[in-house]
């Protein structure tokens, strides 16, 4: 699959040929995550950082909040990528620091070390010297210590001249487990699904921002089909993960959907169907994702109202849980009905205070009901989120993080509790 690069320097999009000469700027680089995350993981590389001029961290700490990035550049010691860990990056990308000792201080399955190499030899210090070590040697010798390698072709990179398959494959070759991402003058997206069928990802900057490679085709590569019709089957979920229904799409819808950043789709008897155009349900897309056999997608939605045209959640009839429950509550805060207690709490943020104060005393309590009190004390939080303007996603989305953190703070009690 593709993975988008964003390079960043003094606070703008880049990109560079051969790492130095200024090709193009493409601007505010959260508008350019914004559109590329929607397939999937990006490479964010801090160029400043990484020659030591300066740093991009502020603005690439609000990517991490926003998208599903991995970020290298300037990272050199152990504290600096346990700091991006703990920032929210998937994962870090190490660069000429990288050597065993450093590795050995960090989680192996959130590193990505990267190789730039010139001519099969792997070259440092913004890829003017030499280290006179082969690229194959070099990967073997990392292997075990990270879950990924980024190889740079250096002599290909920005040039959009096509890049190297047959080395690519003795780098696959050699580096067992962990995933491989190619760097370097891909341009085409016969090499994107080369690269994937040998089972490496392709790294794609200068070729999506001068248009010679589109962002839905370039992600569609490596995608089949065994339907007579060529569609592929799309599972549609929600922000939680749950099901809404099946649809189905092709190039065209594939490439509306992520130029509009809309639920769009192909109807297998109405052609071009855009979710919500006449019903009033729209979609807005978050993410597509593609299935390990590289024949069913996913799409990951935030879903305005009914997905089933019998004005269901989901086409198997009303969903469960956490989701329902929110909605639930946004709706009495959006409407107000008379003599609802959700409108009373948020009305007297007091009385939700002392509720929430009540439920969590009853949930720690002796002989509790553990499921009755906790799903108390889950709503009651809900409705001071919700009336504070904050979703249960976002909820999710600092939970998720905190279980990739790092650095972990002692569990003990506050002083005075």
């Amino acid at each position: 699959m593709i993975i988008p690069s964003i390079d960043i320097v003094k606070g703008s999009t880049v990109q560079l040929i051969g790492g130095e000469t200024h090709a193009l700027d493409a601007g505010d680089p959260l508008g350019v995550l914004e559109r590329f995350s929607r397939v999937g993981e990006v490479a964010v590389v801090d160029i400043d950082a990484a020659r030591g001029e300066g740093s991009n961290a502020a603005t690439i700490e609000r990517m991490c909040q926003v998208a599903r990035i991995r970020v290298g550049g300037g990272i050199r010691d152990a504290a600096t990528a346990i700091r991006w860990l703990d920032a929210g990056a998937e994962s870090v990308i190490v660069g000429t620091a990288a050597d065993q000792p450093l590795l050995r201080q960090l989680p192996p399955d959130r590193v990505i070390v990267a190789l730039d190499a010139r001519d099969g030899v792997v070259v440092t210090h913004g890829w003017r010297e030499s280290s006179g070590r082969g690229l194959i040697e070099s990967v073997e010798r990392f292997s075990g210590l990270c879950s990924g390698f980024l190889v740079t072709f250096v002599e290909r990179e920005g040039r959009m001249e096509g890049t190297d398959l047959d080395l690519a494959q003795r780098v696959v070759a050699s580096a067992g487990n962990a995933r491989v991402t190619i760097a370097g003058g891909i341009t085409t997206v016969d090499e994107i699904a080369q690269l994937d069928a040998i089972g490496a990802d392709a790294q794609v900057g200068m070729a999506l921002y001068t248009g010679k490679l589109g962002l839905a085709e370039a992600f569609a590569a490596p995608l089949s089909s065994d339907r007579a019709d060529g569609l592929w089957p799309t599972v549609v979920v929600d922000e939680h993960d749950t099901a809404l229904g099946l649809a189905y799409s092709d190039r065209e819808s594939l490439a509306a959907a992520l130029e509009t950043g809309r639920g769009v789709y192909r109807s297998r008897t109405r052609g071009m169907w855009v979710k919500g155009e006449t019903s009033g349900a729209t979609q807005e897309l978050l993410e597509v994702t593609a299935d390990c056999d590289r024949d069913t997608l996913r799409f990951r939605v935030r879903q305005n109202g009914p997905f089933c045209h019998e004005e269901t959640r989901t086409c198997w009839g009303p969903d469960r849980g956490t989701g329902r429950l929110e909605r639930r509550i946004v709706t009495m805060a959006e409407t107000r009905p008379a003599g609802s207690n959700t409108v009373s709490l948020m009305d007297d943020p007091g009385l939700l205070d002392q509720k929430i104060r009540e439920e969590a005393a009853e949930l720690v309590g002796q002989g509790a009901d553990i499921a009755l009190e906790a799903a108390d004390l889950l709503y009651f939080a809900l409705v001071k989120s919700i009336a504070a303007g904050v979703s249960f996603v976002e909820i999710e989305r600092v939970l998720d993080h905190r279980e990739r953190i790092i650095t972990r703070r002692p569990m003990v009690a506050k002083e005075g509790e």
